[in-house]
């Protein structure tokens, strides 16, 4: 995702005049992106002002609707309001006929501890002489609302009239995600038989469940030690044809982690390899953290080595989980706790905080070791000059050996070009042979070559007797008697 760069070419085709001038998609595909991406909302509101002032794009919901998420996921409920009151303002102060808001506004609403206003607008929107339209989207926005605030028996309302609606190809109204919603709400009510049901119902409904709605279900299943049930779910979609990704065995590592099952999730996360899938240092640090919050600090220290030897840039909190790990222990583990100080200190894509730096420093204090800190920042410093002198010689050997290289191919190439020279040259002087023993040398004298002949000579350089003088002209040459004088 690179949001300056999309910002760039969509301001350059706002610009006054444009030949070709941006659609509303083009301002909800780079609002999304700033928003649910990067957290970018100062960014986002400008943009949308921006969209406004052009004249090419009026008011546009889905773009207001993306703001008000992205506020309301950022705590700011107020503002999210402020953002569908502006909205109405703009649209001449008639109620927003587009579901989109709707969701995101109900969301606010309990954010600020107003459920009644949220229940008011819910009833409002979905009487019978409303006019507000619902799509998928829109319908899972307001389901996922009642869903995340203890609002079951209206999530569940709205559900059955969502499938009542849902009538493929001709209207679409659920969706993968409609289901995970339910999912979502039912394991928040703690009803996880029924969220396997729902789950299980999208076949009913021509909805095919994708890898995330399945990972979606093994979390929540996972998070509350249901991990038989979410092995079955994980078999289930492998018999669907879907292949499990690394998030999935993360998930299923940390649920045999809950159960006190170490060395099934363990095998889990092994079992990556095995299906040629990639862990990240996100997926490291998970397995990290639960060795540690498992006491098995060695196991937790050979992922971490694992890791490096993969050339995976550990995260700042992996470092810190183990540091505090070993600090934790006592004296015992204070080597272990400087040598990860050490890589944090060696490491350029993370910074040593304040915090860890004394709570290192305050546990060698303690054992009476204040001049180890010193000594490893000296250690740190001669390892950092080492590995700068070595990449300036590793270029320089880079380099020559980039110059052997070019040299070598270039006298490749001279050889190859001369191989070729000399090859010609043979082939020709081979057909020259045949032609003259073909015509009869009796015929014509050997000394007095054709016209072919003398050119193809000509272009290898070759000369012969003759050449210069006009076909069929004898050739005159000279004698000198005894006495000086030339004879013609």
């Amino acid at each position: 995702r690179l949001p300056d760069a999309a910002l760039l070419h969509l301001r350059l085709i706002a610009r006054p005049g444009s030949p070709v001038p941006p659609s509303p998609t083009a301002y909800r595909a780079v609002v999304r992106c700033l928003v649910a991406d990067h957290g970018r909302l100062a960014d986002a509101v400008a943009l949308k002002d921006e969209m406004l002032a052009s004249g090419f794009v009026g008011p546009d919901p889905h773009v207001y609707s993306l703001l008000m998420a992205g506020f309301v996921e950022a705590g700011d409920g107020a503002k999210a309001v402020e953002l569908h009151q502006e909205l109405q303002d703009k649209l001449g102060g008639e109620p927003v006929l587009d579901g989109i808001v709707y969701g995101s506004l109900m969301k606010a609403y309990f954010l600020m501890g107003m459920e009644e206003k949220a229940m008011d607008c819910y009833k409002e929107v979905f009487a019978p002489e409303s006019e507000v339209r619902f799509g998928t989207e829109s319908y899972n926005e307001v389901l996922d609302a009642l869903g995340k605030n203890q609002r079951l028996e209206d999530a569940l309302n709205l559900f059955d009239r969502m499938l009542g609606e849902h009538d493929p190809p001709l209207r679409i109204t659920v969706d993968v995600r409609s289901f995970s919603v339910m999912v979502d709400a039912y394991c928040a009510a703690g009803r996880f038989e029924d969220a396997i049901a729902v789950f299980r119902r999208m076949g009913e409904y021509k909805v095919v469940p994708d890898v995330a709605a399945y990972n979606n279900l093994i979390r929540h299943l996972g998070l509350n030690q249901l991990v038989d049930e979410a092995e079955v779910i994980h078999k289930e979609m492998g018999e669907h044809s879907l292949a499990a990704d690394e998030e999935t065995c993360v998930l299923l590592m940390e649920a045999c982690f809950r159960a006190d099952r170490v060395d099934d999730g363990i095998s889990y996360f092994d079992r990556m390899a095995e299906l040629e899938l990639k862990p990240d240092a996100s997926a490291y640090h998970r397995i990290v953290d639960g060795l540690v919050g498992l006491s098995l600090l060695d196991k937790a220290q050979e992922y971490f080595d694992q890791m490096r030897e993969k050339e995976i840039h550990p995260s700042i909190a992996t470092y810190e989980t183990l540091l505090k790990a070993y600090v934790g222990v006592g004296a015992t583990r204070l080597d272990d706790a400087a040598k990860v100080a050490k890589c944090v200190l060696l490491d350029e894509n993370v910074v040593f905080s304040d915090v860890m730096r004394e709570l290192l420093e305050g546990a060698l204090r303690g054992e009476g070791r204040e001049d180890d800190m010193a000594k490893l920042y000296e250690d740190v410093e001669r390892e950092k000059a080492e590995a700068v002198l070595r990449a300036e010689e590793e270029k320089t050997r880079a380099e020559a050996l980039a110059r052997e290289e070019r040299a070598a191919r270039r006298a490749e190439a001279a050889a190859k070009d001369e191989a070729a020279a000399k090859a010609s040259a043979a082939a020709i002087e081979a057909i020259i042979g045949h032609r003259r023993k073909t015509e009869g040398e009796t015929a014509e004298p050997a000394s007095t070559p054709n016209a072919l002949d003398g050119g193809l000579l000509s272009r290898l350089g070759l000369s012969s007797p003759g050449q210069g003088a006009p076909q069929d002209t004898p050739i005159i040459s000279t004698e000198t008697k005894g006495d000086g004088q030339e004879q013609f």
